[in-house]
């Protein structure tokens, strides 16, 4: 069929020839539905932000998801020469990020970890090897470097055809000239709307850049994707390049000086200076003008001056270059600064692929993911990093241009763990925020909550000083953190996501969506999983049973809008299933400790003793004069209820606790004493441990898995019982360093390779001992195995010890 011929039917649409979208095209047709695949482009191909991109790869990120699709798209551009006769102007001449301080030096190291768990090459580098890679560059107070020598830049535009060529020689269609005007639901397919015809389809992929709101309003979607002003510096000819070309020696690695945030390479023997500077404005907001086509944002010189004289005190070369033209489009952004990459929520089969501020760099490895989840069902690896279901009602228009100009403003910053960042706060908070505050808290952020992540005495400084190493909160974590444990605290989890299931289908529907067994008689909770069709854990329920045909579903606070998409997608037709989502009407408090039965119990009205109310028990009651649902369970491991109640009634139940706390020792606990509380128990984090990346039974989930009823995953789970489980969830021990603990995402050495990779570590403080969770080779991973895990760039003693490190009999919890 010729392309000038508009194709009237597809098994997929693609929206938007940018990179972004010919990647998805080209994927798609290289898993076979190449003849059944077409992409639209209002334009033509590259018109969209991909025309003006600088060009750079990099494969620096501290997300496993994130890096492995950087990967692949590295690995991919380097094979579609020889694939498809196209050249993509890959020039391999390395990265090198520069470091001024021993804090940006441990990002480098932290990232060294990472890289090693994805098999990336690296070498750190002292001043004396930076000025042997960069003889142009003076080392005046670099501590040392980061040195990757597959990384470089690529010609985006070339890049682009190289894919399209690709996906054209698979049977896929591309019609240029072609705007999507429209979406229609219609007799279980989409219709797209175009300029030139109608075209029915099974899927559709938004991959529409810039024009990411516009098209998401044609199908009710409000996109937090906003593009953000980038601006890059192209020089004239530099003497001391044309030296170099003239002696043959090889162009310069990118260098990457992330404290004066900017990046510079070579350019027709010239230089390429791109700053991320403060104050670039969001556009677009409202959607892109009619008239706003392959067109430029005038120059703002004076937004680029102090990154320019930075990169001239780095490279002196430069003030003798002269600008020569200055760049200034429009690069897509979201609020956290990864994109959107996969399922659109609320809308079947309607996918997204958009917020790609890096996109060359993640070009192909969302195409090679997103075609893996159309085709497959399932991605290859844990999506979440970037979801698009992570951000929920909360990122609004104006919400998203503060955190985006935010993101674009921090992208060269330290990203250090347990970074907060401050646009658009306070978004969501709780009744209680203000007596929080009068405590000390702290605060973070997630999905839009205010949450407390610790609390300062009176009179001390209330922020995070930030940092890879032990923060300045540790001390006041440890003693949350041991208060809870030998007498009691107090938390706001409000967050949490809450849905109610009912009506006479939802027991039998509810039972073949979850692994794990329904609690059988009303008052009862269990624990239950949502998995993957490969055997991997997708979603973690708390469930309760109300009554015979109602149940009470809690799930992490940033899984709303994913488990909610979750569940409302496979809801039958026959309306014997009503699913209602509570998260913002209904609040909770957290009071866990062995003191917790002796706070609660004066302002409840039910007997709260073991015997007439057991661990995994739930029941209504009165706590003070408000109504509340008690669940005696919570992520201490300590014995403890949630008390979940209406928004309304916070204020006076937490008013009624802490009154009589005062005389039991409470204690204002926040999320980062409730991280260290539940590694000490071995407790997997849903989205850190429980990932779709390992099976239930890898996870350590067995005991949640009822074989003997049918749920997504089982064939898999049996198979791998058949074959053997290739990896195991462990807790370790670690020894031989004070000043750090692992964060995740650390690689654990043995014989001179990686055997497995943590996945959280924290300090238990109350047993005194730095502890790490994390999968490893089925061979290693009995009790007593030693091995190595790498911190910041060295390596430390770690040692499997049984789970539950604390109370392994679990006595505390059933006290």
């Amino acid at each position: 069929m010729s392309e000038t011929n508009l194709k009237t039917t597809a098994r997929a649409v693609v929206v938007g020839g940018g990179v972004v979208g010919v990647s998805a095209l080209y994927h798609l047709a290289k898993k076979g539905w190449g003849a059944e695949s077409v992409l639209l482009e209002r334009s033509e191909l590259t018109a969209g932000s991909t025309w003006h991109a600088a060009g750079l790869l990099r494969l620096f990120n501290m997300s496993h998801a994130m890096g492995q699709m950087q990967k692949h798209s590295m690995d991919l551009y380097k094979k579609l020469p020889a694939e498809t006769g196209q050249d993509v102007g890959f020039r391999v001449v390395g990265n090198l990020r520069l470091a001024n301080s021993k804090e940006r030096m441990d990002e480098c190291l932290k990232y060294c970890g990472a890289a090693n768990t994805l098999g990336v090459p690296f070498r750190v580098v002292a001043p004396k090897e930076i000025a042997e890679l960069w003889p142009l560059c003076k080392t005046d107070g670099l501590v040392g470097a980061l040195y990757q020598p597959d990384d470089g830049h690529i010609n985006p535009a070339d890049l682009t055809m190289a894919l399209a060529k690709g996906a054209r020689a698979l049977g896929a269609v591309i019609h240029q000239k072609t705007e999507a005007t429209g979406f229609e639901r219609k007799g279980g397919e989409w219709v797209v709307k175009t300029n030139r015809g109608d075209i029915r389809c099974e899927h559709v992929i938004c991959a529409a850049g810039n024009y990411a709101r516009q098209t998401g309003k044609m199908v009710g979607l409000d996109i937090p994707s906003i593009p953000v002003q980038h601006q890059y510096i192209v020089t004239g000819e530099v003497p001391e390049l044309r030296a170099r070309k003239e002696k043959g020696e090889r162009e310069l690695p990118v260098l990457r000086e992330s404290d004066a945030s900017y990046y510079l390479r070579e350019e027709r023997m010239g230089w390429l200076l791109g700053p991320y500077e403060k104050g670039a404005p969001a556009v677009f907001a409202d959607g892109v003008p009619q008239n706003f086509g392959k067109d430029l944002f005038p120059a703002d010189l004076d937004r680029l001056i102090p990154h320019y004289e930075a990169a001239m005190r780095r490279v002196p070369s430069l003030e003798k270059a002269g600008i020569k033209e200055i760049i200034n489009g429009p690069i897509s952004y979201t609020p956290d600064g990864a994109p959107l990459v996969g399922p659109a929520w609320d809308l079947p089969n309607f996918w997204l692929s958009l917020g790609h501020s890096f996109g060359v760099t993640m070009a192909g490895g969302a195409g090679w993911q997103l075609a893996e989840w159309i085709v497959e069902g399932e991605p290859g690896i844990d999506m979440m990093d970037v979801d698009p279901r992570r951000h929920g009602p909360y990122a609004t228009k104006t919400h998203t241009v503060k955190k985006n100009e935010e993101a674009y403003a921090h992208d060269f910053m330290i990203h250090f763990p347990n970074e907060e960042r401050p646009a658009a706060r306070p978004a969501k908070t709780t009744p209680i925020h203000d007596l929080l505050d009068a405590r000390g808290a702290v605060w973070g952020q997630r999905y839009g909550w205010e949450r407390p992540n610790w609390f300062a005495p009176k009179g001390a400084a209330r922020e995070d000083v930030l940092s890879f190493r032990r923060p300045n909160c540790f001390s006041r974590v440890a003693k949350e953190h041991c208060a809870t444990r030998e007498s009691a605290g107090l938390l706001d989890a409000s967050a949490f996501s809450k849905f109610r299931v009912s009506g006479p289908g939802a027991a039998a529907w509810l039972d073949r969506l979850l692994a794990n067994n329904l609690p059988q008689t009303p008052g009862r909770i269990s624990l239950a999983h949502a998995l993957t069709i490969r055997g991997g854990v997708r979603s973690e329920f708390t469930v309760a049973r109300k009554d015979a045909d109602s149940f009470y579903l809690v799930s992490a606070a940033a899984a709303e809008r994913y488990d909610w998409d979750f569940l409302q997608k496979r809801l039958p037709d026959d309306g014997g299933v009503k699913l209602e989502n509570l998260t913002t009407r209904l609040a909770v408090l957290i009071v866990a400790g062995p003191k917790a039965r002796d706070i609660l119990q004066p302002v409840a009205d039910c007997d709260l003793s073991n015997d007439n109310f057991k661990w995994l028990t739930a029941r209504d009651a009165l706590v003070g004069m408000a109504p509340a649902s008690l669940l005696r369970v919570n992520f201490t491991g300590e014995l403890g209820w949630e008390i979940h109640h209406p928004v309304e009634w916070q204020r006076h139940i937490f008013g009624e606790i802490v009154r009589e706390g005062e005389k039991h020792g409470l204690t204002m606990c926040g999320m980062r004493a409730m991280d260290s509380l539940r590694t000490e128990k071995s407790y997997r984090m849903w989205a850190t441990d429980l990932t779709r990346d390992h099976t239930a039974l890898e996870a350590g989930l067995g005991r949640f898995v009822n074989f003997d009823k049918d749920f997504a995953g089982r064939d898999a789970l049996l198979r791998q019982q058949r074959e053997g489980i290739p990896r195991n969830f462990v807790t370790l021990e670690i020894s031989g360093i004070a000043d750090a603990d692992p964060l995740g995402n650390e690689p654990l050495w043995k014989g001179g390779k990686v055997i497995g990779r943590a996945t959280t570590g924290a300090h238990g403080h109350y047993l005194g001992k730095t502890l790490a969770l994390a999968y490893v080779d089925a061979d290693e991973s009995g009790t007593g195995t030693e091995m190595e895990i790498e911190i910041l760039g060295g390596r430390c003693a770690a040692k499997v010890i049984p789970d539950s490190p604390h109370d392994p009999e679990n006595r505390r919890p059933r006290s």
